[in-house]
């Protein structure tokens, strides 16, 4: 239904839009020129793509589609349109060497940056004083496509940091002041009974200026009680299970994850590696000895394993949801304390913020790395693809995604409402992601 009431703060959609652009070319000058048109990370476009990418995507959507305005640059704004979802069937956990025939696909750098100029200039006149909130409009009622744009981005400086990770150490230029936060106990397992109640999942979209379309409608699920771990599974804990030969050992493993191990030789964590018979943990710009107390980031088949292992599952969704935010949560005034934001390039101790700890004691639901559930990424009832990016959500209700929740420590603030929901498929090694365990209760 259309709304006549404004939803959007010019001021604040400008200075959004303005740290955005800022933030990101941050992180591309983060980068040797030599990284420019590698391919981190398999099945990703190489990373001059990515440049491109942001200013097109909110060109496209909220100039051309949204206002109806004439192009830049049709094939710029064609080339770097869209994405690539990574497939199982051709993940590797190897970085990905350049191809001389795909680098002629790709133009300078200057003719990006001279397009992301031309796009930026064109935004920033629109969200000053273009029509960009008209009700009825499909891209503009609401002010959609300028809340679309917007969290796009911030949502992609997520995936570049993966990028990022990925690249050698020498290809990329360490801040003076980057400290990587080691020090710190490994938490004593600890279960926390959460009583049954109601979950709410989605939201009314008339109850927040934006959401993305998986979000809606309102949603809530009975849950009923349940044990989860007050703490995310931790290096230390994770290394029991590797020492133990559970890459070694189908019987905690699905049979597709199973023959994904087999087939790509894992035996251990991607941000583990070993050096002079130690583990370590792959930082952003360098290797440092595996702080134990620092969650594990692993793949939702990994997860699973371990939990299996422990004679536990992963929590659902709905779990989760109800560990965080209780009976309510479908719009919070402030994030809790934790690690989010991009307050730090990697994660922290476990339980480091215990302010920011839920009702029931539980530490780290947001912040500190996306938590892995066991629920396959779906719609709730009366889902409705939304108008400004339709293929969003729905190019992934296939049964291969599972649900993320919380947030990392790339996670920008403004992605922070409970309602929100991130997804991956369960084979995808590289995302921030961790877990804790759940157990049923009678």
């Amino acid at each position: 239904m259309p709304s006549a009431v404004s939803v959007l703060d010019r001021e604040r959609a400008l200075a959004w839009y303005r740290l955005n652009r800022e933030r990101s070319r941050g992180l591309f000058d983060l980068l040797a020129d030599e990284a420019y048109y590698s391919r981190p990370i398999a099945l990703r476009h190489p990373i001059v793509f990515y440049e491109g990418h942001l200013p097109a995507f909110s060109f496209n959507t909220l100039i051309k589609k949204g206002l109806g305005r004439p192009s830049i640059d049709p094939a710029l704004e064609a080339l770097f349109a869209r994405g690539i979802d990574p497939n199982e069937t051709r993940d590797t956990l190897g970085d990905q060497p350049q191809q001389a025939s795909d680098r002629a696909r790709w133009p300078s750098r200057d003719i990006v940056h001279q397009f992301a100029a031309e796009a930026d200039r064109q935004i920033l006149d629109a969200l000053a004083r273009g029509e960009v909130e008209q009700a009825g409009h499909p891209l503009l009622d609401r002010a959609e496509a300028v809340f679309a744009i917007l969290e796009h981005e911030a949502m992609h400086q997520e995936t570049l940091l993966y990028m990022w990770h990925r690249l050698p150490v020498e290809q990329k230029r360490r801040p003076a002041a980057y400290a990587p936060r080691v020090e710190g106990r490994v938490p004593a397992p600890e279960w926390i009974e959460v009583p049954s109640g109601v979950a709410t999942l989605g939201v009314d979209r008339a109850s927040i200026p934006f959401g993305w379309d998986n979000e809606f409608p309102a949603y809530h699920a009975d849950v009923g009680r349940f044990h989860i771990e007050r703490d995310d599974v931790t290096n230390a804990r994770f290394l029991e299970f590797v020492d133990a030969g559970g890459y070694d050992n189908p019987r905690w493993w699905r049979p597709a994850d199973w023959s994904w191990i087999r087939s790509e030789g894992v035996t251990h964590p991607l941000f583990w590696e070993r050096r002079d018979d130690r583990w370590h943990w792959r930082g952003m710009f360098e290797l440092i000895p595996l702080p134990p107390a620092w969650p594990v980031y692993v793949s939702q088949a990994e997860a699973a394993a371990f939990a299996r292992w422990r004679d536990a599952r992963l929590p659902t969704e709905a779990e989760f949801q109800r560990a965080a935010y209780g009976d309510g949560g479908a719009v919070l005034s402030e994030p809790r304390p934790g690690v989010f934001d991009f307050t730090s390039w990697d994660p922290e101790p476990a339980g480091s913020h215990p302010e920011g700890a839920s009702a029931w004691g539980i530490q780290d639901l947001v912040g500190n790395g996306w938590e892995w559930t066991s629920t396959p990424f779906a719609p709730f009832p009366g889902f409705e693809a939304s108008a400004s990016y339709p293929e969003y959500s729905a190019d992934f209700f296939d049964g291969e995604h599972f649900v993320m929740k919380g947030a990392s420590p790339a996670t920008a603030r403004q992605l922070l409402r409970p309602t929100f929901r991130n997804w991956f498929r369960a084979r995808y090694p590289y995302v921030y992601a961790t877990f804790r365990c759940a157990r049923d209760l009678a």
